[in-house]
């Protein structure tokens, strides 16, 4: 797993700064099938694929966890054998390095169940 894991998310102020796009390949590397959605705001997307409703949830609780231990929360969208996470943070209207973490930690969550 990427060192990103190791890190934790830090306060996202008004004027923190943008991850440059040109940053992005180097980062979404570190990440497993995560992609860049480029609209308004760019948000850090991926879905996960379960086998029932029961491991999307319990998948749903632990990210609802890792946002509250961030304090960094994501869209989730849950639905019967699936989860999509967007990542993006809201005061400075795009990608922060937070994101790429909080996606990475996501990654680490999914492959320890």
């Amino acid at each position: 797993m990427s060192d990103l894991t190791d890190k934790k998310c830090e306060a996202c102020t008004i004027d923190a700064p943008l991850v440059n796009s040109v940053d992005y390949p180097d980062l979404l590397k570190e990440l497993e099938d995560w992609s860049i959605e480029e609209e308004s705001i760019n948000k850090l997307v991926k879905s996960y694929n379960f086998a029932n409703y029961a491991d999307s949830v319990s998948f749903t609780n632990k990210i609802a966890d890792l946002a509250e231990a961030e304090d960094h929360h994501p869209k989730i969208v849950l639905e019967w054998g699936s989860v999509k996470l967007e990542w993006w943070s809201h005061k400075i209207k795009g990608l922060h390095l937070n994101d790429f973490i909080c996606a990475a930690k996501s990654d680490k969550i999914f492959n320890s169940l």
